[in-house]
Order: structure tokens, then C-alpha cells, then sequence
């Protein structure tokens, strides 16, 4: 299975990651429509956050818009959710996102565009 994977102590918070997710997806450079998310601990250290594809949305979701492709990668069919957000809330990883500007739901498909541009090899398909 196709996942992203994720060194945090290589990570240096550049947030490029984010930049070209959300480019890549959305079309602006705007770190809230990324899929990936880099934060910063208590101690200081990296967090970076995205789906680790384990499916626990995809039972949770009423409408069944949620399911694993033949590669397993989970998606969201936007033409059948319903934009109820209980797969936001329900994300173990926390990394189901959600824009007002948006009525679905969001979340990495390990595209791997982030991981080409990160500097320091933080992330990685």
C-alpha cells in the first residue's frame, strides 16, 4: 500500500510541503487547503501530520462515500458525501480536513508532490 511516510525529527517546519499540496490540489499557496500539515510541539520539535490511509473513516461515513481504491489508498467521493464532516471528527490521525470554502472534506492521497519537494527528505512515499 501507498502511504506517506514521515520523519519528523528531519523535518525543519520550511511549511513546503504544505505550499505544494495545497498548489497542487487547490491552486494557491495557502497552508490550510494542504493535506499535510507541519505544527510545532511543546518541546519545539516537528509534528507532521497527514493520513496514514488506516480507514477508519470509511465505515463511519453514512453515505458510503468513503472507500479503499485497488491501491489502497483511502477516497472520498465528492459527488456522494454529503458534507457531514463525521470523518473529520472521527480521524484517529486528525488529518481529515475541512475549509469553509469547501462542502467535502479533504485528506493526503500519497500523491507524493509533497515529498519531491521537501529539502530535507522529512517525508516520503
Amino acid at each position: 500500500m501507498k502511504v506517506l511516510g514521515k520523519n519528523p525529527e528531519l523535518c525543519i517546519q520550511c511549511h513546503a510541503c504544505e505550499s505544494t499540496c495545497s498548489n497542487t490540489w487547490f491552486k494557491e499557496d495557502n497552508a490550510l487547503k494542504s493535506c499535510i500539515r507541519i505544527s510545532e510541539n511543546a518541546d519545539g520539535s516537528a509534528a507532521i501530520t497527514s493520513c496514514t490511509q488506516c480507514g477508519e473513516c470509511i465505515d463511519i461515513c453514512p453515505v458510503e462515500a468513503i472507500t479503499r481504491d485497488k491501491n489502497g489508498i483511502v477516497r472520498i467521493n465528492k459527488s456522494i458525501c454529503v458534507g457531514c464532516f463525521m470523518c473529520v471528527g472521527y480521524c484517529p490521525e486528525l488529518a481529515m480536513f475541512m475549509h469553509e470554502e469547501y462542502l467535502e472534506p479533504f485528506k493526503c492521497i500519497a500523491c507524493g508532490q509533497c515529498a519531491k519537494n521537501c529539502p530535507t527528505d522529512a517525508i516520503f512515499i
